[in-house]
């Protein structure tokens, strides 16, 4: 939609007179209420000392109820003399008490008959409820945009400003500067304060008033009512649970992965026969194609070798020694930064836990990611990656309990594509894969070689993802022939697959945009582009996004019911983490027994009533001490 956008749409796009408030004594702040209590919506933002909202204070509030007009509480800025922070009561600019403003403001933003409305608003929910303010009922603009136009646009407050409104925002650079001169948020002037925080909760009222009624217009209101909105709470809840670490478990691998990377850079400096930088691609390529003349060297654009990882890995099946120690080196060196050196660093103070952030609106699928720090992608396959699940652990008397979907992705593909053979091996719990290698290779099921097994499987799970003869070629390495013919042998065997792929690029040509079986609009830009290449990634992209974001609405729909379902059931189970197609839950030992049915009714029937889905969802269930032992 974006700039070109109906003049319905376009009423509210730039008032012509601004009036921002900045708001210092009772009096002011009364006649806000008041006002608000009338109009029985409101946006607020926050403004803080950190972007990371379990480690920020509140430093002031933001509210809008029309156009051009705003007002911004200052409640904790203090006075800079000669650069330095002065923390005398004395000196501090004039601002009302927080406490005063907090209570007065809690009856307003708990208040059921008042909307709350907010950019990412999961933030300042947060940041609220750490003094014992809870907003509902609420609205997220970044969630309309999503929901409007995941794949068009990215859905940050300056990018939607720009794009819906034409109007730049006022940088946060420019208020707070930037590298070592770099302020918080609670240093800046009052009158600086004001401008940028009131233009927050101003654009962002603008912003609603826009992408709301489009809602309706374009058929998207169940989305977000049911899929999108609901999710703020329940990821708030979550972030703010946080997870308990074994900080010292997590010292002993950082360790231990020391020493090992310190015994790796030997061998691999006895190799090359020479010491030099193991971390630098330059110097390592210079090693390998110019000093040791290994074959297939080619240079990039920077004018060294690339030495990424299929470069690596295509050396080392050809049996070289080095490039297999030079990733092994690599994997280690990741985890050690990434994991056991920086979780030490991100455990809370106050909680003595890891607070991840959960982004709603950064995929084009729906799928969830996780930020600061990112616990989707700890490593489940290597021991290395399984110890530092390991270090992740429940609180004194509880365990933990990891929900995982069982090829979720496959099942919603055989409902979606209506695949007759798959629908009914999946209710007669038959192994997918097997059957996949009886069908694609001729063997029987019986006695079948686990290796045949394993290929069967990066083909099934291959194809949901568009995978070309050469990508699974290079997976299974063997040649672009054989799996060119294992593919169409696949085809032949599941015809309703190729059917439900061109059927998907064609409808996505067309539109511009996929859907999930619940509606979720994904858009597509590449899928008409010029380039082949980029046009086969939007290919690839229409015929994965469906089914993965099916999934991802699926595992939305249960995380939403499942609070409400374990507080029906008198239980104290704590819903910690989401990573991918798993939810991993904290709880008491003598509770377990009664949580598990739960949980995996709540699971199993997440899609029940809105779609009945032809395939079982099935929840495998685990229990242990640690992640690694529960999962």
């Amino acid at each position: 939609m974006g700039a070109d956008a109906p003049a319905s749409y376009q009423a509210n796009s730039e008032p012509t007179e601004i009036e921002y408030e900045t708001v210092t004594t009772m009096e002011q702040l009364k006649r806000w209420i008041k006002e608000i209590s009338a109009a029985y919506q409101v946006t607020i933002d926050t403004e803080t000392t950190s972007l990371n909202a379990m480690r920020a204070k509140l430093v002031g509030i933001s509210l809008s109820i029309k156009s051009g007009v705003a007002c911004y509480i200052p409640l904790a800025h203090r006075t800079v003399v000669a650069g330095e922070l002065d923390f005398g009561d004395n000196n501090d600019p004039e601002q009302l008490p927080m406490d005063q403003v907090l209570s007065a403001l809690k009856p307003l933003l708990e208040n059921p008959s008042i909307l709350k409305i907010g950019q990412n608003i999961k933030y300042d929910y947060l940041i609220l409820s750490k003094h014992d303010i809870h907003i509902s009922p609420l609205d997220d603009t970044m969630l309309l945009s999503y929901v409007l136009d995941a794949g068009v646009n990215h859905h940050g407050m300056d990018e939607l400003a720009k794009v819906h409104l034409d109007h730049k925002c006022i940088p946060f650079k420019e208020i707070c500067g930037t590298g070592k001169n770099k302020i918080t948020f609670d240093q800046v002037p009052l009158d600086k304060a004001t401008d940028y925080a009131a233009e927050d909760a101003d654009i962002t009222g603008r912003l609603h008033r826009l992408l709301k009624p489009r809602l309706a217009d374009e058929g998207m209101t169940t989305v977000y009512e049911t899929l999108d909105r609901p999710m703020v709470s329940v990821l708030a809840n979550m972030e703010k649970e946080g997870i308990l670490v074994d900080r010292q478990m997590l010292h002993r691998l950082s360790n231990d992965f020391a020493e090992r990377l310190s015994v790796l850079e030997k061998e691999i400096h006895e190799l090359a026969g020479k010491e030099f930088n193991i971390a630098s691609p330059k110097q390592l390529g210079e090693i390998l194609f110019g000093d040791m003349g290994l074959p297939g060297g080619k240079k990039n654009k920077s004018g060294g070798y690339s030495t990424n990882v299929d470069v690596m890995e295509g050396l080392a099946n050809d049996g070289h020694a080095m490039p297999g120690r030079v990733l092994d080196w690599r994997q280690l060196a990741k985890l050690k930064s990434t994991y056991t050196d920086a979780l030490q660093n991100e455990i809370n103070a106050d909680t003595g836990r890891i607070h991840t952030s959960y982004s709603l609106a950064s995929t084009t699928t729906g799928r969830l990611s996780s930020n600061d720090p990112n616990l989707q992608n700890i490593p489940i396959r290597t021991e290395e990656g399984r110890k530092i699940r390991r270090a992740f652990i429940p609180k004194a008397g509880h365990k933990f309990l990891a929900a995982d979907y069982s090829q979720i992705e496959l099942r919603l593909l055989a409902h979606i594509a209506d695949l007759d053979s798959l629908k009914q091996a999946f209710r007669d719990g038959i192994d997918i894969h097997a059957m996949t290698a009886s069908q694609v290779f001729g063997v029987p099921i019986e006695g079948m070689d686990p290796l045949v097994r394993r290929q069967a499987k990066a083909i099934n799970f291959g194809i949901i993802y568009g995978i070309s003869a050469f990508g699974l070629a290079r997976q299974l390495n063997i040649s672009n022939g054989e799996a060119k013919q294992f593919i169409e042998t696949y085809f032949e065997r599941f015809p309703g697959i190729r059917s439900y792929m061109e059927e998907t690029k064609d409808f996505c040509r067309k539109n511009g945009y996929v859907e999930t079986i619940f509606g979720r609009r994904c858009h597509i830009a590449s899928i008409n582009d010029k380039n082949g290449m980029r046009r086969s990634f939007g290919e690839r992209a229409a015929i994965n996004a469906p089914i993965q974001g099916a999934a991802a609405d699926v595992i939305r729909r249960a995380m939403i019911r499942m609070p409400d379902a374990l507080k029906a059931a008198g239980l104290e189970a704590k819903m910690l983490l989401q990573v991918h197609d798993e939810l991993v839950f904290e709880v008491p030992e003598d509770q377990m027994e009664k949580t598990i049915p739960i949980v995996k009714n709540v699971m199993e029937m997440a899609a029940m009533p809105a779609i009945e889905i032809t395939v079982p969802l099935t929840v495998d269930c685990g229990v242990g001490n640690n992640w690694d032992e529960a999962h």
